[in-house]
Parts: C-alpha cells; structure tokens; sequence
C-alpha cells in the first residue's frame, strides 16, 4: 500500500485494463446481464478477459464486482450469494495475476438506487451496503479499492465512508461518470466532485465512462485544474451505436485510441485506461503510449 503510494507520488504513470461488461458480451454475455452471474456460472470467462488485460499491458486489473452491493445484486437475484461473488471475484483476478507486478482493485460501483430525499434509500443504508462490500473484498486481499461510475455526491461520499470504516489505510480512487460531457446526471461538475470527495481520504480522483472521448477530455481538463491528486482516467471507446443484435458498438480503434494517450497524460492523467467499448487491443496501443 505504502510502496503504491510512493510510486503515484513520485509520478509515475500506470495503464490500468479496460471493459469489463462490453468484452464479456463480445464472450457471450446476454445484453442487460450481470457480470457477477459469470463469476459464478463462468469464472473462465472472467479470467481470461483479466489475463487478456495482463498481457497488453495493465499494471491494475479491477475485479468483477461493479455491481456487487447487496442491493445491487438484487436485481440479478444473487442478493443470498453476496459474498460468494465478491471473495470469488477477488480470487479470479489475483489467480489471472499471480506472479505479476499487478495490481488487482476491487471495484465498488453504484448501488442502483437514488438516495432521499430524490429516492427512497437511505444515506446511512448506502453507506453499511458499501461497508459490507468493501470488508469482504478488504477480506480477500484487494491491493487498493476503486468506487467507480459515481454521478451522485452524497452516494460517493457514503461509499467513501464505509471503505474507510473498514480499513482507514488501503489506497482508494474515486471516479464520477460525466454522462453529460461535462456534468453528471445530478448534474455534478469535476470542480464539484474535487472539492467534495477531494476533501475526503482518498488517494486518487477519477473520470471513467461518460460520452465521447472529446467531451471526457474536456472534463479531464477541469479536473486537473480543481486538484492536485493524482487523477485515474477511463473514457469510453467513443459513443456507442447499437448492432443489429442489441449489442453496443463502439467505433474508436485501438490504433486512433492509443493516439489520443499522450493528450490526456498532458491534460494530467496519471492513471489512465479504459471503459465501454476498450478492448485488450485498445488497451495494448493505451499501454504503448504510455510507455513509448
């Protein structure tokens, strides 16, 4: 933990891996299924996606526990395999790792539901949901814990909340998605989200998802003048168009990806990979750029 520090302080840059839902529907995974369902009934897949990640270059691979709340895996009705799926996550990707200087971060994503007074949970409901997942995936040996795709302050904050009322000294990044080019669906802006979660004990600020590549550099941008931590950045591939399969496409190439890295590691990213669409080809030429 410390010597992951030391290397962000020093500058050092890190490629971190890229999709996880897009590629496993490129595997086979129904379109609107959870993940988790297949670190149960297909870990393989799982890991092979992670050992495909590996080997174009990640230095941080992210379990496949976006959606493993509690109240999250309801909706996929693995709510009474909630720790099944968290501690098997974390063991997939350390196996896809073992031996490797690779960093395996457990990912804690939205819970799926709108806090009060917008929705009907509770701020101290999501904050013992997040506590609950970060201590199984703190259990299980993550290296750092990423709480990605946020839109909504007060969410973030209770997720950074229960991380830390589980363990105060584990590295953690949290990132907002600005699906709204440069606001989130609460309408958040990278200035609101550095001042507030800046204040907060996290190590990194982040950026991953949103819309089009343009729109997540110019959010970037913004970040990087609202903060001085180091800043985790995974756009999408583009914007995605649908198959005739229901399937999202996206139509940046690996080749055209990789040529925008050197912009973003200018606008300030230290940490940089990808979302939707970011295969392991994408994220091969993003390893290529950054290590030149």
């Amino acid at each position: 933990m410390t010597d992951f520090r030391k290397r962000l302080a020093a500058g050092e840059l890190f490629v971190t891996d890229g999709a996880t839902g897009t590629n496993l529907q490129r595997m086979g995974l129904p379109v609107g299924a959870s993940a988790e369902i297949w670190v149960l009934e297909n870990p393989e897949a799982i890991a092979s996606l992670a050992r495909s990640f590996v080997d174009a270059g990640s230095d941080i691979i992210l379990t496949c526990t976006f959606g493993g709340t509690r109240l999250r895996l309801e909706a996929s009705g693995l709510a009474d395999r909630f720790e099944e799926v968290n501690r098997k996550a974390v063991e997939i990707a350390q196996a896809a790792t073992k031996g490797m200087d690779v960093l395996v971060a457990g990912s804690i994503g939205p819970t799926g539901h709108m806090l009060a007074p917008l929705g009907t949970l509770q701020g101290e409901d999501a904050e013992a949901d997040f506590r609950a997942q970060a201590q199984l995936l703190v259990e299980a040996g993550v290296d750092l814990l990423v709480i990605e795709t946020q839109f909504d302050l007060n969410e973030a904050a209770a997720a950074v909340r229960g991380v830390r009322a589980v363990d105060a000294e584990i590295p953690l990044v949290c990132s907002f998605s600005y699906d709204r080019g440069t606001r989130t669906m609460m309408g958040v802006k990278p200035e609101d989200m550095a001042a507030a979660i800046g204040e907060l004990a996290v190590d990194v600020l982040g950026i991953n998802c949103g819309r089009s590549l343009e729109e997540n550099l110019a959010a970037l941008g913004q970040l990087r003048q609202a903060t001085d931590k180091p800043i985790w950045f995974k756009p999408n591939a583009g914007m995605p168009e649908m198959d005739e399969d229901g399937k999202p496409t996206y139509s940046v190439s690996p080749a055209e990806m990789g040529a925008l890295v050197p912009a973003w590691l200018d606008a300030g990213a230290q940490l940089v990979g990808g979302c939707c669409g970011t295969s392991p080809e994408h994220l091969a030429e993003t390893a290529g750029a950054v290590r030149g």
